[in-house]
């Protein structure tokens, strides 16, 4: 099977391509460009497998949630390439895949990204025999200090929504995390993992039922919002 992974969500741009058993990946922390490097990402990772676009038999996407745009720019690439190779597209939380690259320790998972407006996209999650997550709460945008969490004796904690909100979260824990990594950004090598089970099994939906997850219809606070939140 072949398979192309894109993820946008977040400050990081990614793209990966599994190949048979093998596996090909970009990835660059690079705001605001992703427009710019999505596509010719994917050339590279088609030039390295040796195969072409026509090759694919399913495009998986990080669906969000995230910032508008990159959100946006994922779901349009996939939904585009898709189209034009009449394949399937296997949406993805990108806060799954987030919490993907969390240690295997028994812990359950809290991923969480940076929202900006000082709140946090977060998912929360267990692992799975087979190696991957499955959620074990609803994913949910908010405050960081408000933020609710299914009962769990122990955490790990993953994403920018902790290097930003590191205090406001680690009250919301029973304990100290027992692992916490804030420098880290869902990424597509994981979108593909996750998203390969389904594809092998005929799984996916067509291009125009591959949907952004926003979670949240606001981008920025108004004047008024903002003089509020900044007074004393």
């Amino acid at each position: 099977m072949n398979l192309l992974a894109i993820e946008t969500a977040t400050e990081c741009c990614s793209a990966a391509l599994l190949a048979g058993e093998r596996a090909f990946t970009r990835s660059e922390l690079a705001p605001r460009r992703h427009a710019e490097l999505l596509l010719p990402m994917c050339d590279e990772l088609f030039a390295e497998a040796g195969i072409k676009r026509r090759d694919l038999d399913a495009i998986a996407v990080g669906c969000g949630p995230g910032a508008f745009t990159g959100v946006r720019l994922a779901i349009s690439a996939a939904q585009g390439i898709a189209l034009a190779l009449d394949i399937p597209v296997v949406p993805v939380s990108s806060l799954a895949a987030l919490a993907l690259q969390a240690p295997d320790n028994g812990a359950a998972i809290l991923a969480v990204i940076d929202a900006r407006m000082g709140e946090v996209y977060a998912g929360t999650f267990r692992r799975t025999r087979e190696g991957g997550v499955e959620p074990i709460g609803v994913e949910s945008v908010g405050s960081a200090d408000a933020l609710q969490l299914p009962g769990a004796a122990a955490w790990n904690v993953i994403g920018s929504g902790w290097a930003s909100y590191r205090d406001a979260l680690a009250a919301r824990l029973p304990a100290a995390p027992l692992w916490a990594q804030g420098e880290r950004y869902p990424q597509a090598l994981d979108i593909a993992r996750l998203a390969a089970p389904l594809a092998r099994e005929g799984g996916g939906v067509a291009p125009e039922q591959a949907l952004p997850v926003y979670l949240r219809d606001k981008v920025a606070l108004t004047l008024a919002e903002q003089r509020k939140r900044n007074a004393p």
